[in-house]
C-alpha cells in the first residue's frame, strides 16, 4: 500500500511540472511589480531548477513580494540546461547587473533542485572572484566577474547536494549531472566553507532523490510532506521558504 501511494505521489508530481512548463510558455518573465518592495530589505533571486521556468517559484515569489522582498530572476539560466560552472557564471554576472541597475547590494538566493547547486557554486564564485578564473572544471575554466552584490545566504528546496540515484539511468545528460559520482557535484561537496549561510528544505519524501537533500554544515529542515515539484505550492513549504528568507534577511 504504501508503494502505491509512493506511486500515486510521483504521477501528481510529474502531473504538475508539465502544467507548469506548459504555463511557462505564456508567462517567461517575472512581473515588472515584483522588483518593487522596500529597499531595506535585501533582494530575492531566483533559481529554478532544470528544465524549469521561474513559474515553478512563483508561489514563494508573490508571498516573498507580498511581504515587501523585490524579487528577480536571472534571465541568462533560460530553462538551466547548462552545466553547473556556466550557470553559476550566469547568477554572478546578472547580480553584477542587477546592483548596476536597481542600486541592490545585498540579496538572498531561493532555488528549487539544480537552483541549489547553482547558487552554492555561485556563492563560492563570489568568494574566489579575485582568481581570473574559476577551476572547478580545469578543461573548461569559467570567469566570474566580480559583483558588488552581496549573498546574505541560499534557501534551498529539494536540491540533489549528494546527487540522486536515479541519474545514471537518464538520457539527458543535464540530468546525468545529478550522478553521485559527478566531479563538478564531488567539488561542491567537498567545499564546505559556506555552508552554514545555506537552508536546506526538503520533503520527508522526494521522488528524484531518495536520499534526501541534507547538507552537512547548514540549517537542514525536512518537511512533512511529499514530492518534488508539487511541494512547491504547498503551504507548509512555503511557510518554511518565508521563514528561512526572513532569518537570513535579519541576521547580523
Amino acid at each position: 500500500m504504501r508503494s502505491l501511494k509512493r506511486l500515486g505521489w510521483w504521477a501528481l508530481d510529474y502531473v504538475y511540472a508539465g502544467s507548469q512548463q506548459l504555463a511557462s510558455l505564456f508567462r517567461p518573465k517575472v512581473p515588472a511589480r515584483y522588483s518593487e518592495g522596500n529597499s531595506a530589505l535585501p533582494a530575492v533571486v531566483l533559481l529554478p531548477g532544470v528544465y524549469e521556468g521561474w513559474l515553478f517559484l512563483e508561489p514563494a515569489a508573490s508571498k516573498l513580494n507580498a511581504l515587501g522582498f523585490r524579487v528577480f530572476s536571472v534571465p541568462g539560466l533560460d530553462l538551466n540546461r547548462r552545466p553547473v560552472p556556466e550557470s553559476a557564471a550566469s547568477v554572478t554576472k546578472f547580480l553584477a547587473q542587477l546592483g548596476e541597475s536597481h542600486g541592490i547590494t545585498e540579496c538572498i538566493l531561493l532555488a528549487h533542485s539544480k537552483g541549489g547547486l547553482i547558487g552554492k557554486r555561485a556563492m563560492l564564485d563570489s568568494v574566489l572572484c579575485s582568481d581570473s578564473f574559476l577551476k572547478y572544471d580545469a578543461e573548461t575554466p569559467v570567469p566570474a566577474p566580480p559583483t558588488p552584490v552581496e549573498v546574505l545566504g541560499l534557501v534551498t528546496v529539494a536540491t540533489p547536494f549528494s546527487g540522486s540515484p536515479y541519474a545514471k539511468y537518464l538520457l539527458s545528460r543535464s540530468l546525468r549531472d545529478f550522478s553521485p559520482v559527478d566531479a563538478v557535484l564531488l567539488a561542491l561537496q567537498a567545499d564546505t566553507a559556506l555552508n552554514h549561510k545555506i537552508v536546506s528544505i526538503y520533503p520527508e519524501f522526494d521522488p528524484h532523490i531518495p536520499g534526501g537533500s541534507a547538507l552537512a554544515g547548514a540549517l537542514n529542515i525536512e518537511l512533512p510532506i511529499a514530492g518534488h515539484f508539487r511541494t512547491l505550492q504547498d503551504e507548509t513549504l512555503l511557510e518554511a521558504v518565508t521563514h528561512a528568507v526572513q532569518g537570513l534577511a535579519t541576521k547580523p
